[in-house]
């Protein structure tokens, strides 16, 4: 391939059972995260973001159906390892944080001892030096008196220390990947910019990539390297970043770079986007947005446009990339 790989997904297609129907939730989605790269993922609520992340680290609940494709991880494919070798990666290799830190975090544990479980259980560390480990990594994700924190349960932080307190934990073994699943959405503004600068200074030290999963594409404008946009279990558009806010080619991205508050548009009104992404019950043929898109024709009813590379790491799903609004009859 050229450049080291540290993740490739090709064509991961996920999908469910409920109530007797399938619901295909991931439709056939490549994927590839070098090693120290922020690739954020970016699409709303029922894009299929989750589902891709869970897939990675083999989480994904009892009722899937049908899991197809490859996830090579270190040129290992992820979904062909055993358990036993899936649990061991697990914390160690890839980690995860989510939306709602208080979910994950047990009450009636204090927060050092939780992250001591898994240094000692990946590391082998000794009580000791694993509770030395928790207090350099307290210190570093920026909560002040770390001893003290140790011996705090839950209850006693703030929603921001709290994940805090799970990014200490995703760090702790140092791996390879950190998968960050709307990490900021419960914070306020202020928060949100700090847990960002935060990720962005332990990538850089620690030279770990970042798949970082979000609805809101102005998050992450200054931290992503590359910018991956999904919709309706697809990838419709992949560029760098700067490449991504400059020169947007897929209606989608480009109604959602409208959507984004800037200095520029103040006193003017923001763009929405018409209608809502389809149910994954209910997905149309063709392009899946063309319900919602201002250039659908009918081609774009019946035929579903391929993810096809434009330029150099630029990737775009659509028939009529970059066409002006209006422009076609």
């Amino acid at each position: 391939m050229g450049t080291e790989v540290l993740l490739e997904i090709k064509d991961l297609a996920v999908e469910f059972t409920a109530h007797q129907r399938k619901i295909p939730a991931v439709r056939g989605i490549d994927l590839t995260i070098l090693p120290g790269q922020f690739h954020a993922l970016v699409g709303e609520s029922g894009a299929g973001k989750t589902v891709t992340s869970l897939s990675i680290l083999r989480l994904l609940p009892s009722n899937v159906s049908s899991l197809r494709g490859s996830i090579k991880f270190n040129d290992h494919d992820l979904l062909q390892l055993s358990e036993d070798v899936m649990r061991n990666l697990r914390g160690r290799e890839i980690s995860m944080i989510f939306q709602e830190p208080a979910k994950y975090l047990n009450p009636s544990l204090k927060a050092g001892y939780q992250v001591m479980e898994g240094i000692r259980y990946h590391m082998g560390y000794s009580e000791k030096a694993a509770r030395e480990r928790v207090c350099e990594l307290f210190e570093k994700v920026g909560l002040s008196d770390p001893e003290l924190a140790m011996d705090r349960y839950p209850h006693e932080f703030s929603v921001g220390m709290k994940q805090r307190v799970m990014i200490a934990m995703a760090i702790s073994c140092n791996p390879s990947l950190l998968i960050a699943d709307e990490p900021t959405t419960s914070l306020d503004v202020g928060v949100q910019r700090q847990i960002i600068h935060l990720l962005l200074d332990l990538q850089r030290s620690s030279k770990m990539a970042i798949l970082y999963i979000t609805h809101d594409l102005g998050i992450v404008r200054y931290a992503a390297d590359i910018i991956s946009i999904m919709y309706a279990g697809k990838i419709i558009e992949s560029a760098p970043k700067d490449v991504l806010f400059t020169t947007p080619l897929h209606p989608y991205t480009r109604l959602l770079l409208a959507s984004i508050p800037s200095r520029e548009k103040r006193g003017t009104r923001l763009q929405g986007i018409p209608g809502t992404i389809p149910n994954p019950e209910d997905i149309p043929p063709g392009c899946a947005f063309h319900t919602r898109c201002p250039l659908a024709q009918q081609k774009c009813k019946e035929n579903e446009p391929p993810l096809v590379r434009i330029e150099a790491g630029h990737r775009c799903a659509c028939f009529f990339p970059g066409k002006e609004f209006g422009s076609l009859p």
